[in-house]
């Protein structure tokens, strides 16, 4: 029953694509992640994904449109639905997700799937 600096939490780690467990709330995760660049295209079957923009500017395309988030926005991505973030320049977000969640989804991308986080 600690006090989360999101702020320092992020200034632990550089690497991008590269989530780390910040919080836990009964089965859920809350995860600290820099993006940049793409990130492949993917979709979960069975969890809705919530991304919130902590610092910097994020796009999450879906196949038929855009939705471009700065700084203080989140956006839900239900379940089953494609999706893949894209950050022009270095962004930080909070994920919030079940802890089953594979952060690559359906996709074959063994370069970018992210298993055991590291809790920070």
């Amino acid at each position: 029953m600690e006090k989360v600096n999101i702020a320092d939490k992020f200034a632990l780690f550089s690497e991008t694509w590269a989530p780390k467990i910040i919080a836990q709330v009964d089965g859920y995760q809350i995860k600290a992640v820099k993006i940049f660049g793409e990130f492949i295209w993917h979709k979960h079957d069975f969890e809705d994904e919530l991304f919130m923009v902590i610092d910097g500017t994020m796009d999450m395309r879906f196949r038929d449109h855009t939705v471009k988030l700065i700084k203080g926005e989140m956006i839900t991505v239900p379940k089953g639905v494609e999706h893949a973030p894209y950050a022009e320049t270095e962004c930080q977000v909070l994920v919030f997700e079940r802890e089953s969640v594979i952060n690559t989804g359906d996709a074959d991308a063994s370069d970018r799937r992210q298993e055991n986080l590291e809790r920070i």
